[in-house]
């Protein structure tokens, strides 16, 4: 028969189960809706409980940026495209360059959680290009981001670090030397000697 002690101690722990039940929901249903969990002005574990939680829920956070219609943090499916991140932000914007988005952005490549697409805009390749754009579109080996070689076909992020590494220990004087100097095969240049420059 049970105390009145022990229906106390049932009664405390079958509060605490749904408490903790019930935050979870709400954690994991803000996170699948693509809201965050909390207000982090006033909750400061709100952005790490959300960020905890759309990991659980294969949930990735992506900054689109450039030339897309609504730029900004947008939220996808674990393994979805950088096609898909454009198209969440609403698609190019009319000042889109399409040639060099063609020639920067790796609309296949699997986005990654912090990644950071940035959709060329007409003209911005002609000035001094944060990205490490060249006039042309291109993009320079020597000065690129690790984005914008990560946009690249065929380069992967091991590769990325590979190409910055080399770089910084000393500029790269021909594309060749890319395959000399064990950076990049040759199938991986072949892929890219139209793409890019190093000057």
């Amino acid at each position: 028969m049970l105390t009145i002690g022990d229906r106390i101690a049932i009664a405390a722990l079958a509060v605490a189960l749904v408490a903790v039940g019930l935050g979870a929901w709400l954690v994991l249903g803000a996170a699948a809706q693509g809201q965050p969990a909390g207000d982090p002005l006033l909750d400061p574990f709100a952005e790490a409980s959300s960020s905890a939680a759309a990991q659980v829920a294969g949930v990735v956070v992506v900054d689109v940026e450039g030339a897309v219609k609504r730029p900004g943090i947008i939220e996808l499916a674990a393994g979805s495209r950088v096609a898909d991140a454009i198209e969440a932000a609403g698609g190019y914007a009319s000042d889109a360059d399409l040639a060099a988005a063609a020639a920067q952005v790796n609309l296949a490549a699997v986005v990654r959680d912090g990644q950071q697409v940035v959709v060329p805009t007409l003209g911005a390749a002609a000035g001094s290009g944060g990205d490490g754009g060249a006039s042309d579109g291109l993009v320079n080996l020597n000065t690129a981001t690790p984005d914008a070689l990560d946009a690249l076909p065929g380069i992967g992020p091991v590769t990325v670090d590979k190409i910055v590494a080399a770089r910084d220990e000393r500029p790269f004087a021909t594309l060749d030397e890319l395959v000399t100097r064990k950076v990049l095969t040759s199938a991986q240049l072949a892929k890219v000697r139209d793409l890019v420059t190093l000057g």
